[in-house]
């Protein structure tokens, strides 16, 4: 009988219905490690299909954003040609009947076309830089001549010889302008 037990060929039932939950139980560690591995799968399939959805919006983004950069570089001055077509408008005219027009009216017409200029230009937060009196500032005056004078402070703005202007607080065109020096004698 001991012979028996060795071989595993016949045994007490206790036996049997160890090595019978053994293999249960490997079937049931299987098929456990089945549903893990299907799991894992199809956490994986999920993931993946995010990831590539991911890339996929932001792909869409870069491209929408490259759009619409072409898209100012191309339309960006629409508003800024929009407003000085009554300007344009207005020195046509002025060429036109300006050889039979008396000297007042040609003036005049001069007059409302600056008007209109200026008006387009504060629609665009375009601001022309006020710069008399003003002390010297480099980064928004570019001196053409200095003159020594015991009227005005030393290193102040004495005279405007052509007026400077600034987009949105961002310097367009610098003035250029007198400065002031102390006379030669102080």
């Amino acid at each position: 009988m001991n012979e028996a037990i060795d071989n595993g060929a016949s045994g007490s039932p206790n036996q049997a219905a160890a090595q019978g939950a053994a293999e249960g139980g490997e079937l049931n560690d299987i098929s456990q490690l089945r549903a893990a591995l299907t799991q894992a799968e199809e956490n994986l399939r999920q993931q993946r299909d995010q990831y590539l959805r991911s890339a996929a919006e932001l792909d869409n983004v870069r491209k929408r954003a490259q759009r619409d950069i072409e898209s100012a570089h191309r339309y960006g001055l629409e508003r800024f040609a929009t407003e000085l077509l009554p300007v344009l408008d207005s020195l046509s005219l002025a060429v036109k009947n300006g050889a039979g027009a008396d000297p007042h009216s040609i003036l005049a017409g001069q007059e409302a076309t600056l008007k209109l200029l200026e008006r387009a230009f504060e629609k665009l937060s375009i601001q022309q830089i006020d710069a008399t009196g003003q002390r010297f500032d480099p980064a928004k005056h570019e001196a053409v001549l200095m003159q020594p004078t015991a009227a005005a402070t030393p290193n102040s703005v004495l005279t405007v010889v052509q007026p400077g202007y600034e987009l949105n607080g961002r310097l367009l065109r610098p003035a250029r302008v007198v400065v002031a020096t102390a006379p030669a004698g102080k």
